[in-house]
């Protein structure tokens, strides 16, 4: 069978998610919540701001996963030096320890994407994918 780039890519992204969540299915977290700790993870108390463009969530959808976050208390909401207009968010130590979980589950899928795939395989496929997130980057504001 001949499959296109779309197909392929919506595909490999909802098997990959799908086998993500099957690893984290006893810790609660919902939709979105493993990207914004996995953000987080290297990006510890960004605003809610910088949060949705690098996890490229509309802002009105962050608030909804921020707010069941700390229900959990996965993280908290702080004001930075008085200014009530920006929102920096931090994990917890539950948060960092369940971002610990996130990260095994998303080295497992990861494993079984590149299973059977050279070091070498991978790396061009890493770069030319890199390539194509840059190519539609750039024209997001085009879209």
């Amino acid at each position: 069978m001949d499959y296109n780039f779309h197909y392929l890519l919506m595909a490999n992204q909802s098997i990959f998610h799908r086998g993500v969540f099957s690893k984290l299915k006893d810790t609660g977290l919902t939709l979105g919540q493993p990207k914004v700790l996995d953000y987080l993870k290297d990006n510890d108390g960004a605003s809610q701001k910088e949060i949705a463009i690098g996890c490229h969530v509309e802002p009105a959808s962050l608030t909804v996963i921020l707010n069941g976050m700390e229900d959990k208390g996965l993280i908290e909401r702080k004001n930075i030096n008085g200014n009530r207009r920006t929102i920096h968010v931090y994990m917890t130590q539950k948060g960092k320890n369940m971002q610990k979980e996130i990260d095994e589950a998303f080295s497992f899928m990861e494993d079984i994407a590149f299973k059977n795939i050279s070091l070498e395989q991978k790396n061009n496929f890493l770069e030319v994918f890199e390539k194509i997130y840059t190519n539609l980057l750039d024209k997001k504001g085009d879209l």
